[in-house]
């Protein structure tokens, strides 16, 4: 499963404070606990939830996954380049 944007996940714009993305976490983990949704798949929505949540709720995970989103995936380094020796 490719990962999905976590502030999609949880519902919350990039600008959000801590205070957002904790309101945000606990009413998605409410609406998803598998004790209350029965739908097929509410554990692994639930498990995103929490993933969103522990990375977006640590202020240096947090400015790590930021900086990732703005770079793209990683590349590969180019191959070494052959040349006259």
């Amino acid at each position: 499963m490719a990962k999905r944007d976590y502030y999609q996940v949880l519902g919350v714009s990039p600008t959000a404070n801590q205070r957002e993305i904790r309101r945000a976490y606990r009413r998605k983990a409410f609406e998803n606990h598998p004790d209350r949704n029965k739908a097929p798949g509410a554990e692994d929505r639930l498990k995103e939830i929490n993933e969103a949540y522990e990375v977006l709720s640590d202020a240096s995970k947090r400015a790590q996954y930021d900086l990732d989103r703005r770079l793209g995936p990683s590349r590969p380094p180019p191959p070494p380049r052959s040349g006259p020796t």
